[in-house]
This record gives C-alpha cells, sequence and structure tokens, in this order.
C-alpha cells in the first residue's frame, strides 16, 4: 500500500484509494439472528465505541487511463455521510474528472451522491452502470406501492437518478464492466446486488459493497442479516460463499461498510470468520503478493 492520506492499494494496472463518506448511525436492533448484547460485545472487543455507527466507504479506481468512483455515498442526505467530494478533492480529483461510476446497487447511501442539491448530474461526464435487475426493481411500481415511507422516499431518490443519468446510464452483463474490473453477482441484499472485482497477476481484489454492514458482527456469525436485506437467506448464502473464497485465496477485500482503513483480509475461524483490516503503512505493494 502506498503512502497516502487515503488507505491506498496496486492490484495488477489499478490504484485503488478507498474514500470515506463518513459515518451514519444504524441500530443494532436491525441485526436478525444474534441477541444485541451479543453484537455490542463483539464491536467493543473490536475497538469500536459507539456500537450503532458504521462507515460509508467509496472507491477510487485509476488505471488505463480511466477514472473509476465505486459507489459515490450518501450526497449529506439525512444527517449521514456527505464528504465524499471533499475527500476527493484532497486527493486532487475533481467531480469532471470521473468518467465511469459503477454502482454496487441503488439504495441512498450508495447513490444518493449522485445527485447534487439541485437534483442534477454530480459526476457531468461519468457513464453510470447498475446490474440490470437493480435498475428492474427500483423503477417497478407494484415493489414502490408495497414500501413504507422511507422505502417509497428511496424509490423515488433510485428513480430521479436513474433519470438524471439516463443518457449515461448502461446495464450491467457479462465479462468485464470496463477492461480489468469484472461485475461479480452477489445477491441477497437487494435482487441485483453487484461487487467488482479487480485482478493482479499474483492477486485479486473484489469490492463487495454490502456483504457486511457491521463488518465485525457479520464475519463472526455470518448467519447474522440485516432489515436492510431484501432476501436475508440468499444474503446469508452469498456472504458465506464470498468470505470462504476471500479467506481461501487470500484476497485483499473492499466494502462499503468497513472502517477508515479501507482494506482487510478475511480468516477463517472456528464458528465463522475474522475481518482484519489492513495497515497501510506497513502492508506494502499488493500487486506482488
Amino acid at each position: 500500500m502506498s503512502q497516502s492520506i487515503f488507505p491506498t492499494c496496486q492490484i495488477g494496472d489499478f490504484q485503488v484509494t478507498a474514500l470515506s463518506d463518513g459515518t451514519m448511525s444504524v441500530s443494532l436492533d436491525l441485526l436478525g439472528g444474534i441477541e444485541t448484547a451479543e453484537a455490542c460485545d463483539i464491536q467493543h472487543r473490536a475497538g469500536i465505541r459507539d456500537a450503532g455507527q458504521i462507515h460509508i466507504n467509496a472507491y477510487l479506481v485509476r488505471g488505463q487511463g480511466r477514472t473509476v468512483l465505486v459507489d459515490a455515498g450518501t450526497g449529506g442526505a439525512n444527517n449521514a455521510g456527505g464528504d465524499l467530494l471533499r475527500n476527493l478533492s484532497a486527493i486532487g480529483v475533481r467531480a469532471g474528472e470521473i468518467d465511469t461510476v459503477l454502482l454496487t446497487h441503488g439504495h441512498p447511501d450508495h447513490l444518493g451522491g449522485l445527485l447534487n442539491l439541485k437534483g442534477e448530474r454530480a459526476f457531468t461526464h461519468a457513464q453510470l452502470y447498475i446490474h440490470p435487475r437493480e435498475a428492474a426493481y427500483w423503477t417497478d411500481d407494484a415493489m414502490m406501492a408495497q414500501g413504507n415511507e422511507r422505502q417509497k422516499r428511496n424509490f423515488h431518490l433510485a428513480r430521479a437518478t436513474f433519470a438524471a443519468y439516463a443518457e449515461q446510464l448502461h446495464y450491467l452483463g457479462e465479462g468485464d464492466a470496463i477492461a480489468g474490473i469484472a461485475p461479480v453477482e452477489l445477491p441477497g441484499h437487494t435482487p441485483g446486488h453487484t461487487g467488482f472485482r479487480i485482478d493482479g497477476a499474483d492477486n485479486s481484489l473484489p469490492i463487495w459493497g454490502d456483504i457486511v454492514h457491521f463488518p465485525h458482527i457479520q464475519s463472526a456469525r455470518p448467519a447474522v442479516s440485516i432489515a436492510f436485506d431484501g432476501d436475508p437467506v440468499l444474503a446469508q448464502q452469498t456472504r458465506e460463499a464470498i468470505m470462504a473464497q476471500a479467506s481461501r485465496y487470500h484476497w485483499l477485500v473492499a466494502g462499503m461498510h468497513f472502517g477508515k482503513p479501507g482494506f482487510a483480509h478475511v480468516y477463517a475461524t472456528d464458528k465463522g470468520y475474522q475481518l482484519v483490516y489492513v495497515d497501510a503503512q506497513t502492508e506494502g505493494d499488493f500487486s506482488r503478493r
């Protein structure tokens, strides 16, 4: 990993930087399959003082002449996050330089930053990519009608975003989204929830979206779901499968709700997994691991 104000690693031809969008508060009561007291204890043993606060990341991917953003944070809605543009500026990247946005899914803490306060495109030169099942879900009138008021607001935000980027909107298919960055279907959290894998000569980096919201809890107890999961059983199966892969192949992993270190390894334990964040000052260059 390189010395940087934000955690940065080199995987193959691409430099990947974890950019904080800030935090949001999520009640531990929204977790299923674990007692709140046990969840709180896991958080505290991991050194997390505010057990119900989770981090929001986006990832900047640069290489092969491309400037790519994976997810875009909240845009500051609901007093959560909103730091992404400022942190992009801190590393000398203007919003207009982003040529591609890869969207893991349509929840507001991932696409909220795609629009400015006027409802216009925040990334004016970016092509937007999303899984077709994800787009179909957020534009389904019957699904929106079943939602509560908060969920309906999420539908309206997703629809406004797709409309604003209509001429730049693309659907992910088989193969690379762009050369060297492959979409990986990770269903369960949402119908078209998608990760993106970057492959180097000796290692791979999956950016796995919302496989976990509480990284330490859901790695230690992969069966733990959260109320935001559309299909908790499928989300659990997906989580267990990719954690097993990450552990087996010693992948470096990136996640939208990892802490500020932004990157981690996953290790198998007797009962589940342990997620260990990477120290940007000591790990070195992952492209040679």
